[in-house]
């Protein structure tokens, strides 16, 4: 059965940093992309960013401040955000792509979810 676990998330003051994990287990994942997404209060889940074995890809409200990163070895993908800002507060979401290739950006390409982490910044 293939589970996956987010942690990291928590209370922070704008500005602050804070590294999300997500452990991935009951299969292999080094050959898919994996990604996390965010979904604010009322609004629709959006991409944040997504890692594959060539590459990383990330939305621009991030870019430059957060970074994707994974350990095949522990089956684990990382987002590190820095800078946080009030607008990052949401639930924050790790999945795994349908495809070996791409760096998908829907939500529609990505069969295996977490349950999600909260991430609340304050200003």
């Amino acid at each position: 059965q293939v589970q996956l676990v987010e942690s990291g998330g928590g209370l922070v003051q704008a500005g602050e940093s804070l590294r999300l994990s997500c452990a991935a287990s009951g299969r292999t994942f080094s050959n898919y992309a994996m990604g996390w997404f965010r979904q604010a209060p009322g609004k629709e889940r959006e991409f944040v960013a997504a890692i594959n074995y060539s590459g990383s890809r990330y939305a621009d409200s991030v870019k430059g401040r957060f970074t994707i990163s994974r350990d095949n070895a522990k089956n684990t993908v990382y987002l590190q955000m820095n800078s946080l800002k009030p607008e990052d507060t949401a639930d924050y979401y790790c999945a795994v792509a349908r495809a070996r290739w791409g760096l998908p950006t829907s939500n529609l390409e990505y069969e295996y979810w977490g349950q999600g982490t909260q991430v609340t910044v304050s200003s």
